[in-house]
């Protein structure tokens, strides 16, 4: 991986952790989710009328993309209502970058050096450590909620990687992703008894929206930039290392405490990047 893009993607972490902290901190979740999700339509919409349509090639990916972001958002929400943020996150979220790793060397024939591998497997064992060795986690709902989320993180990283190396803009690929997405989600969340939507994000989520929906569209725009940089299953796992700074977030501004579980993570995740930038 450049030196460009390992500097890219790491700083878009930071933003990630951001965000991440706004949702963490909010006592409606699936508001806080709902408004992320809506709130990716403004920069969206901008960026659709500045730049080129994606290629017809990749419509499909595109399409495929929206379903698998809504089953991600689906489990996503689910997850929250069994499970606390703390413990679903980093399962979710230190799965996924295994799931698109594992399915590129195993069916898609991707090769990727063995330290590169090692590295990967380290960095999300340090993330998913911090959900795993809780007693919550034992609770079979939350774990299998969890990994559901995990393995469509990892499903829409590599049909976005993908998609986003045959469209002539990943920017605008992935706008047209967002925009379908957030138009759709509202519907979807009917299902769940979750009407008047908007109305809710007016009144308990407007700086979620507004701020959280504004940098996790830039942060993602980043990352499938990246996909067509470097290896997909790389740039999955080094945005992950946001936990990283969600940790120092947690305990400068939130007075979240550092347990031991949470230096061992932070010990492993820096093995894993430095491993990754390394090899």
């Amino acid at each position: 991986m450049d030196i460009e893009v390992f500097l890219i993607v790491l700083f878009s972490t930071v933003m990630h952790a951001v965000w991440n902290a706004m949702v963490k901190n909010h006592s409606n979740k699936t508001i806080a989710v709902s408004a992320i999700v809506l709130g990716h339509v403004p920069l969206s919409v901008v960026a659709i009328f500045l730049l080129p349509l994606p290629s017809f090639e990749s419509v499909p990916y595109i399409l495929a993309s929206i379903i698998i972001h809504q089953c991600y958002q689906w489990y996503l929400i689910n997850s929250y209502e069994v499970g606390d943020f703390t413990k679903v996150y980093p399962i979710a979220r230190g799965f996924g970058p295994l799931v698109a790793t594992l399915i590129s060397v195993l069916i898609l024939g991707i090769v990727l050096n063995s330290f590169v591998m090692i590295s990967i497997f380290v960095l999300c064992f340090g993330i998913m450590m911090l959900g795993i060795l809780d007693k919550e986690s034992k609770n079979t709902k939350v774990l299998s909620y969890s990994l559901f989320t995990g393995f469509f993180i990892g499903m829409y990283s590599l049909t976005d990687g993908y998609g986003a190396r045959i469209s002539n803009s990943a920017v605008s690929y992935i706008s047209w992703s967002f925009l379908i997405n957030a138009l759709i989600f509202p519907i979807v969340l009917r299902f769940k008894n979750q009407k008047n939507i908007f109305l809710k994000i007016i009144k308990e989520g407007k700086i979620v929206f507004w701020i959280g929906g504004s940098l996790s569209f830039i942060i993602y725009a980043i990352v499938v930039w990246a996909f067509t940089k470097a290896p997909i299953p790389m740039v999955s796992a080094l945005r992950e290392t946001s936990i990283l700074f969600s940790i120092i977030i947690g305990y400068f501004f939130l007075k979240e405490k550092i347990t031991i579980i949470k230096i061992i993570s932070v010990l492993f995740i820096i093995l894993g990047v430095i491993g990754l930038k390394l090899f």
